[in-house]
């Protein structure tokens, strides 16, 4: 009897496993995607053009042009080697430090090597608007007509730029819309309503359109106070799915899409003492989502055969925990000691952690943490932020502060160790019912080699643990780019 029982649901998984193998290459689109985006935003922090307010009226513009050079492997061991040309341009005007317009843009040229490119329309130029916002300073502007400062004060911005709550682990997107800060001494709540611009890349790659075409509006309110030298901050973010549209068609598989996520956190930024800083964040995430299309079930007018379950709109409860601490050295070469751990919950039931299509079990509570901010889990390995226990270590210096040439050169690693948080649950790549996920050293070198030009480097090796799949081959990460500022 109980191995009659055990063949059906193992024909089941096998099913949903081999419907969802088509989704496998897109999440290789998705999580190249985040490791660009990473790169690119860490990269440049290094050419950030900083603007002075005090002036009554200033206009600041440019523009840098870098080559980049990327080469990794996937999950399935496939290795994509890309030469990409980056120009991006800016302007912003401050007036009176009230008013304020920002916008910068960037074109870029994508060369893969043959073979290597997601699809045909990967290669050659593109572009996008990054940022364009305009914002208005009220405290100043009755500043300038009263010449006083106030206690409180309320910031109104309207436009495209990116929205960064805490520390990353629920919202770090790009949205055009809204968002007004409003402080009185010691508090400030900060209100949030955009969309995300139809270029973002979805969390759920097996959607139609997800790398181009996407439409999720957000709503939220974060509120925090100044208590010293800490920041605690409450936050709640309604996330609604406007893609609702989008249906695919897998031979006689039907998949409809709509994920619907409401997230509360609780978290504290600041200091422990007068060189270790910290953050904190907390968050639970409620919502409902369609189910799994793919599952299949035992006919009970057919003996031996399956019919497919319809998709069913089930409940999300899911959680997930980041805290981050960063040590500086009392010394001339500014190391910083860095420490991160993240853990986020999974579910048992899903063949893949963040798609729809191998998502979760008709009927169950989906316990998969799935959110839109932007962590940092390692450059090869670079997983989705669920169903996952990752503990980062890190140092960083400035090994020649005395030599002119070499002063401003900067080298640092990361070491990480990744496990599931349920070892039968997935994440988003193949994994066998074990913990361990493998480990992965970075190592990063930032200089700028002049005022104008900066390098910047950075490599990671992904060594797998008996979770993974191919489990054999280390997955390499390497990257390069000059940057000329101009």
């Amino acid at each position: 009897m109980k191995a009659e029982m055990k063949r059906p649901l193992l024909s089941i998984a096998m099913l949903c496993l081999l419907l969802a193998r088509p989704v496998i290459g897109q999440v290789d689109v998705e999580r190249f995607n985040r490791q660009i985006e990473q790169i690119q935003r860490d990269t440049r922090l290094l050419v950030n053009p900083s603007v002075p307010v005090d002036q009554r009226s200033y206009f600041d513009y440019g523009a840098y042009f870098t080559f980049n050079y990327l080469s990794l492997d996937e999950a399935t061991l496939n290795n994509r080697a890309l030469r990409q040309y980056d120009l991006t341009a800016y302007g912003r005007l401050n007036i009176d430090g009230v008013h304020e317009i920002f916008v910068r843009g960037r074109a870029f040229y994508r060369d893969f090597n043959d073979g290597d490119s997601f699809d045909s329309d990967v290669n050659g130029w593109d572009g996008r608007v990054e940022r364009a916002y305009y914002q208005f300073d009220l405290g100043r502007y009755m500043a300038g007509k009263t010449g006083k400062l106030a206690d409180g004060n309320v910031i109104v911005k309207v436009g495209r730029d990116l929205a960064y709550w805490g520390n990353g682990l629920v919202l770090s997107e790009e949205l055009d819309g809204g968002m007004i800060d409003l402080s009185a001494g010691p508090a400030t709540l900060d209100l949030l309503a955009g969309r995300t611009p139809s270029d973002t890349f979805d969390i759920d790659s097996s959607r139609p359109g997800f790398d181009g075409h996407t439409n999720r509006m957000f709503l939220g309110a974060m509120l925090s106070a100044r208590a010293g030298v800490h920041r605690p901050y409450i936050y709640a973010l309604v996330q609604r799915d406007h893609n609702g549209n989008d249906v695919s068609t897998d031979g006689s598989i039907v998949t409809r899409y709509d994920y619907n996520s409401y997230y509360f956190g609780i978290g504290s930024t600041g200091a422990l003492t007068d060189r270790l800083a910290y953050g904190l964040e907390a968050a639970y995430e409620a919502g409902d989502t369609l189910s799994n299309s793919a599952f299949t079930e035992p006919d009970p007018n057919a003996p031996g055969s399956f019919i497919t379950v319809p998709q069913s709109r089930d409940d999300v409860q899911a959680w997930a925990l980041d805290g981050q601490l960063n040590y500086l050295l009392p010394d001339t070469r500014h190391t910083r000691l860095s420490g991160e751990f993240i853990l986020a919950s999974g579910d048992s039931d899903r063949v893949a952690t963040t798609t729809t299509l191998g998502g979760n079990q008709p009927g169950t509570v989906d316990h998969a943490f799935n959110a839109f901010g932007l962590l940092n889990t390692g450059l090869a390995f670079a997983p989705n932020v669920s169903n996952l226990i990752s503990l980062r270590g890190g140092v960083s210096l400035f090994p020649w502060p005395d030599v002119k040439s070499l002063s401003r050169l900067q080298v640092g690693t990361d070491v990480f160790v990744f496990s599931k948080w349920l070892a039968n649950a997935p994440i988003d790549e193949a994994t066998t019912n074990d913990h361990y996920l493998g480990f992965e050293p970075d190592v990063y070198l930032n200089w700028q080699i002049t005022s104008d030009v900066t390098l910047a480097v950075r490599y990671g090796a992904f060594v797998p643990g008996a979770a993974i799949v191919n489990n054999g081959e280390i997955r390499q990460f390497f990257y390069t780019g000059v940057t000329f500022a101009f």
